[in-house]
């Protein structure tokens, strides 16, 4: 091989090439994309085969990753990469589909909501076709059903729904016998997602409960209240999932503590990460990123994400908001402050998530 390389300089500069990188698929990439954009193999490439309307401001996006995705369990989450005028975007969405889609035709769903301002859901209502591909990572999250079968309640409000609805189809189609009840709080019925979905479940599966509560319908809204939780039957010895809004998460982890449910037996997701209340006179440092040689003055009203995009670094990311670790990189020395947890980090040496973390003082990172 070295003496065909030795013979022809064509060879020999695309050797060079290949050997020079880490990754020769940064190199390969570009040309692959314009064959087939399916071929590429720096990150999973998935093909939009189908967008269904779901409510006004909600759209499904079917999506065929190539064979090579590892496949995901219900209620996890995936990390999506879009490219806006230039710009790759990275943002975490629930999938809503079951795992048994994925399995049987290969397909799997987002359903995303259309938030105001916001810049990767609008692009995608607006602009995403089928036939379109974007880049889909490695599912996560330990938003899981149960291994052993035990009654069940979700809580569930808006968009929120939409890993229940992974869940709530594994658990039928795996025939679940125990109960599972389902409260379910939009603005109006008009904006109840998967509704056609949510009914022939209850149709079809006898375990199942659906309370669908439209919040704005009277005079005055209805929240999530003890009369709701009275209608659950046995609600002592459920098993609770929440995902929605945090306010809604909020006043459902008191109602549940008050009905003495253990913290253990409630699981939450969040679409968008809860802060901790931090100091404030101690926050911000001198930030050195130690391989690029840039070194800068942080404020404290920032994490560290924030701090080295702003410094023109562009570190690997993902959700931005503590959950899928694709930040993490390692702290060299200093102290950081999770902004999750409100807890501060050692002195040394350790991994830290760029995303939720705050420095306190100097801090250099290995970056």
């Amino acid at each position: 091989m070295l003496s065909l390389l030795e013979q022809n300089r064509p060879l020999r500069w695309l050797g060079k090439q290949l050997f020079n990188r880490e990754d020769p698929a940064a190199f390969f990439d570009p040309l692959l994309t314009s064959i087939d954009p399916m071929l590429v193999r720096q990150y999973v490439p998935a093909k939009v085969t189908g967008i269904l309307d779901e409510t006004a401001d909600t759209k499904t996006f079917v999506l065929k990753p190539s064979a090579r995705w590892a496949g995901y369990e219900a209620g996890q989450h995936v990390n999506i990469c879009i490219e806006i005028d230039g710009v790759r975007l990275n943002r975490t969405f629930s999938l809503s589909s079951s795992p048994k889609q994925w399995q049987q035709n290969g397909t799997v769903t987002l359903t995303i909501k259309r938030l105001p301002g916001g810049q990767v859901t609008n692009w995608m209502h607006d602009h995403l076709q089928p036939g379109d591909t974007l880049a889909l990572g490695e599912a996560f999250g330990d938003f899981l059903a149960p291994e052993v079968p035990e009654p069940l309640l979700f809580i569930a409000g808006g968009s929120g729904i939409t890993p229940v609805l992974s869940l709530l189809d594994t658990l039928a189609d795996d025939d679940y016998s125990a109960p599972v009840t389902l409260l379910y709080f939009v603005r109006t019925q008009a904006d109840v997602i998967a509704a056609e979905k949510l009914h022939t479940l209850r149709q079809h599966w006898p375990a199942f409960t659906l309370t669908v509560v439209a919040t704005d319908a009277g005079k005055t809204p209805e929240y999530l209240n003890d009369g709701h939780l009275d209608t659950v039957p046995g609600i002592s010895a459920r098993r609770c999932y929440l995902c929605g809004p945090k306010g809604l998460m909020d006043l459902a982890n008191e109602l549940l503590y008050h009905r003495a449910i253990n913290a253990d037996r409630i699981h939450s997701t969040f679409f968008s990460a809860p802060m901790a209340a931090l100091p404030s006179d101690d926050l911000g440092g001198e930030v050195a990123f130690e391989r690029s040689g840039v070194t800068v003055s942080a404020e404290g009203d920032a994490v560290l994400l924030e701090i080295a995009e702003a410094a023109k670094l562009s570190p690997k990311y993902g959700c931005r908001m503590g959950v899928c670790h694709q930040c993490s990189c390692k702290k060299t020395s200093g102290t950081v402050i999770n902004r999750l947890t409100g807890k501060a980090s050692g002195p040394g040496e350790e991994n830290i998530q760029l995303c939720v973390s705050v420095p306190q003082g100097p801090v250099n990172i290995d970056l």
